[in-house]
């Protein structure tokens, strides 16, 4: 939920991520309350109610969105944990600014919850409050999920306060990641930094000695997205006649191929541009034929790699285009904004090639987007090894998106793969993603945190 203040008050729009529909009808059932930042710096509001939600606001400084935010989360952790796709950044004034803010949620949360509740605790910037709020509130049930990959515990080691977010991951009683490997890399990592014994995909808090206090499970629930709804969208005829449309300003090529992503440097962008721009040199495909739609939404504009990345790709672009394309006739589309999802589901079903080439992702729900609203049965899907979802979407055109010349390869199969084996693969990817959506993602993992014995702190 973003907040901001007007001239008539304070105005709330609500985020239309997938997390909030997968959990919003629970916590009405539950009489549940969503604590978090309401998006604009130095505002501090009061818990309030909207549409059968309870909401708790935390306040955060604009220097803590720097320290903390844009600092330790996105500068830090976001980097290391993404296998130092770029150096982070190690700074103890970052590291005191996220314990702050992480207690400042513990705090919010321990004063929220009600005796005996269930907490679900999301994603990396809040990587302590686990352990911080078990120490406010032992009877609380407390789940934690990470969005984002976790590395091998010989690259998490860098991190000077390695230990620390360990435990406080361990203040859970369940922590969730997306792919089996991220679980993994966590349970080693508790081997690493800890003297805690871990057996299969439990922890076990307590020693040998003493009578254990509880057990922690960390296990894989890889995330989706509601594609039931965005399987419908696809089929409306305002999005039908769209995707027509979008081919038509195009110029009708034989072969559309479209990417969607934040312009992140874990994405793979320039990897993929460079793939494109080898093909059309090299004569395998040409210009007006096959044409590219790269989709870039604005990421994190004002940290540094975040500005060198988009003057790199647009640099890239402006090359191919110049090379390769004439007027009215570009090689390249591309579009620095974000767009609707009505929008998005339309350039999906006008794309003949999805092509998804992270170099490491959590899970990357855009691929799952493009297969639920492929409701024709065509289409191909490129995806990345790296990404989360390459587990669960087989059927796709795996690549390594580090080998632009296997790249190239899968890029030129896709264009000619028969009609017959696309509808079978893409039948197939849609038969996974329609029945593994992110309602069965959520009720998976709180089913499985409700599961969990409780044992209440000794302390």
């Amino acid at each position: 939920m973003d907040a901001t203040v007007t001239g008539n008050g304070v105005e709330t729009n609500r985020s239309p991520g997938g997390l909030v529909t997968a959990l919003a009808p629970i916590m009405r059932e539950a009489d549940g309350a969503w604590v978090g930042w309401a998006g604009t710096p130095d505002l501090d509001l009061d818990p309030f109610d909207d549409d059968e939600i309870h909401l708790v606001p935390v306040p955060l400084s604009d220097a803590e969105v720097q320290s903390y935010y844009e600092g330790f989360s996105n500068g830090t952790l976001w980097p290391l944990l993404h296998d130092a796709v770029v150096d982070p950044e190690f700074h103890r004034t970052w590291w005191n600014s996220y314990v702050t803010v992480n207690r400042r949620f513990a705090t919010a949360a321990a004063r929220a919850a009600a005796p005996n509740a269930t907490v679900w605790v999301q994603d990396y910037q809040l990587m302590l409050v686990p352990s911080l709020l078990r120490a406010l509130r032992p009877d609380l049930r407390i789940g934690f999920f990470l969005h984002i990959p976790f590395p091998p515990p010989e690259i998490f080691a860098q991190l000077p306060w390695r230990k620390q977010v360990v435990e406080g991951l361990l203040g859970a009683d369940l922590v969730g990641t997306q792919r089996t490997s991220d679980a993994a890399n966590i349970l080693r990592s508790v081997r690493r930094h800890t003297d805690l014994t871990t057996r299969g995909s439990v922890v076990t808090i307590g020693s040998r000695w003493t009578r254990p206090e509880r057990h922690v499970r960390i296990a894989a629930f890889p995330i989706s997205i509601d594609s039931g709804s965005i399987s419908e969208l696809a089929q409306t005829p305002e999005v039908v006649e769209r995707a027509a449309q979008i081919r038509r300003d195009l110029g009708d090529p034989a072969v559309m191929l479209l990417g969607v992503d934040r312009l992140d440097y874990t994405k793979g962008i320039r990897h993929r541009l460079k793939a494109f721009g080898e093909l059309l040199q090299d004569g395998s495909v040409s210009v007006p034929d096959v044409t590219l739609v790269q989709v870039a939404s604005p990421s994190r504009e004002q940290v540094e790699e975040y500005k060198v990345l988009r003057d790199d790709v647009e640099v890239t672009v402006s090359r191919i285009n110049g090379d390769h394309g004439a007027l009215g006739r570009a090689a390249i589309h591309y579009m620095h904004h974000s767009y609707p999802l009505e929008e998005m589901v339309a350039m999906y079903r006008a794309a003949d090639v999805m092509l998804v080439t992270a170099l490491r992702d959590g899970m990357n729900l855009v691929a799952k987007e493009y297969v639920a609203a492929r409701t024709d049965l065509d289409g191909v899907l490129v995806l990345s090894e790296f990404a989360g979802a390459a587990d669960e979407l087989g059927q796709a055109l795996i690549v390594n998106p580090h080998d632009i010349d296997g790249m190239k390869r899968a890029i030129l199969e896709a264009i000619s793969l028969e009609p017959r084996e696309k509808r079978r693969r893409m039948r197939a990817l849609r038969r996974r993603v329609l029945d593994s959506d992110v309602q069965h993602w959520a009720a998976s993992f709180l089913g499985t945190l409700r599961a969990m014995p409780v044992r209440e702190s000794h302390v």
